[in-house]
């Protein structure tokens, strides 16, 4: 429930912290609700770092693409791979190109390829693709 975790939330950044919201990784992921993924959003957002929030556009449009390897198959080790091979400076804007690309154009079930700055060299069009 978003509403308890909201208040719980609330509750330990007060007590334990201070009431400011913490920086870290270890820290934002005891505060309840907050999970990897947001708490890379926190940490990218909210504090200006170099994080990969891998929701499900990111991992599936590094998968679609090729940027990640097949056995790339969960969040973290999309984040992992993603993060070791984006120069550290391009790591803010590739998450939002990845994100944005994903929302709009490379969707889940009906992809826009044809609207796709990208369609000649994806990996759609490689012999026996599962794309």
């Amino acid at each position: 429930d978003k509403a308890k975790h909201l208040s719980e939330m609330s509750r330990k950044i007060v007590t334990d912290f201070g009431g400011k919201v913490p920086e870290e990784m270890a820290q934002l992921t005891t505060l309840p609700g907050v999970v990897r993924k947001t708490a890379n959003v926190i940490r990218a957002v909210w504090f200006g770092k170099a994080t990969m929030a891998v929701d499900t556009h990111v991992y599936r449009v590094s998968h679609r693409m090729g940027l990640v390897p097949a056995t790339a198959d969960s969040p973290r080790k999309v984040e992992d791979y993603l993060m070791a091979n984006i120069p550290e400076a391009d790591i803010p804007n590739a998450h939002h190109w990845l994100l944005l690309h994903g929302r709009y154009i490379c969707k889940s079930a009906k992809p826009l390829c044809e609207q796709c700055f990208f369609n000649e060299h994806c990996p759609k069009r490689l012999k026996n693709s599962k794309l």
